[in-house]
């Protein structure tokens, strides 16, 4: 039976097509572990976590974990379980927001707490975070030294900490309207960027790189991770709630603080500033108060600087890159900081 994760040509991109190949079997490789780890046919927790993570995302964690371990020479079929453990620990964390947030929609279809309930869910999240640590496990029945292992898991365990300082971050941030830029690229440091050091990080230790490369790679994953948080901040301002796979006025609704809207108070003077924030900190129709912070924002100058910041994040991404030796996998490393570009284009 074809996995259901072998859906053809990722959406990172239009020149990552080119790749698609070698995406592809990568992408088919995690999906099929993860399927025949959840089963959909079983008992309640394993069909709910198996609705979690099937059909997937772009399994982007997974693809950096694994390109990251065949940057240092690995190979990388002997690390699948932990790139399926990255996908999971992302998607508990997706789950667990969408509960903080009262967010009913991710992917296109009903959130996890909204087809089964919040109890169900919380417990479905704690479920994959535990299934992250059993799959790095994992690699050691597959060669990797136990040594590795461990300090792989050392490193993930590290991310999740941080990851939840993000969370509680932005809740104090938000809560206190701290309006302030440095403050928020530090919460995504944590929130965002975490899990996508962790990725590239255990993958280049689990594939036995030297210290350098492996401490270029979770540098690598930390800047990426931030140019995608803030192209995510960009997607009410230039999506629409199709493209997002949750309510375009997911921020305004929860009174998110935003790259976008903070450089927009920063750019547009007194009377900008004092508009935007009556506009996200009131209570009317979201939907129309995000229009009015959309043009706001647009016109301040927001969007195109919080742009401008993903292309830097993901510039130096690229260019902590160059102590690796070249390989397809560092090639595809390297563009997949060039899409965030384009992305944010």
């Amino acid at each position: 039976m074809e996995s259901t994760y072998s859906t053809g040509k990722r959406d990172f991109g239009t020149a990552i097509l080119d790749r698609s190949d070698r995406i592809d079997h990568l992408v088919s490789l995690v999906g099929k572990h993860l399927e025949n780890s959840w089963d959909a046919e079983g008992a309640q927790l394993a069909r709910i976590c198996h609705y979690a993570l099937v059909p997937g995302g772009k399994l982007f964690r997974p693809l950096l974990l694994l390109e990251s371990a065949g940057a240092v020479g690995a190979d990388v079929e002997q690390v699948v379980p932990a790139a399926a453990g990255a996908e999971a620990g992302h998607v508990a964390s997706l789950i667990h927001d969408d509960i903080i947030d009262g967010d009913a929609m991710r992917r296109g279809r009903p959130s996890v707490h909204a087809a089964y309930g919040r109890d169900d869910a919380i417990v479905a999240g704690d479920a994959l975070i535990f299934y992250l640590f059993a799959a790095l496990g994992e690699c050691g029945e597959r060669g990797v030294p136990d040594e590795r292992v461990a300090r792989a898991m050392t490193a993930v365990a590290a991310a999740g900490i941080d990851l939840c300082r993000g969370q509680s971050m932005e809740a104090e941030l938000c809560e206190g309207y701290v309006c302030d830029v440095p403050s928020y690229l530090e919460m995504i440091r944590l929130k965002t960027s975490a899990l996508f050091r962790a990725a590239c990080a255990s993958g280049a230790i689990l594939g036995g790189g030297p210290p350098e490369w492996c401490t270029a790679l979770a540098s690598y994953g930390e800047l990426l991770g931030s140019a995608f948080q803030i192209h995510d901040d960009l997607l009410a301002y230039t999506s629409d709630g199709d493209a997002m796979g949750k309510a375009v006025t997911s921020d305004i609704a929860n009174q998110r603080l935003t790259l976008p809207f903070l450089l927009a108070r920063e750019l547009g003077g007194e009377a900008v500033s004092a508009e935007l924030d009556r506009q996200l900190r009131g209570t009317g129709d979201p939907a129309a108060r995000l229009a009015a912070v959309s043009a706001l924002v647009r016109e301040a100058g927001g969007v195109d600087a919080a742009a401008d910041a993903a292309r830097g994040y993901a510039v130096r991404a690229t260019e902590v890159l160059e102590v690796l030796p070249s390989t397809p996998s560092k090639e595809t490393l390297s563009y997949f900081a060039q899409a965030t570009v384009n992305r944010c284009g």
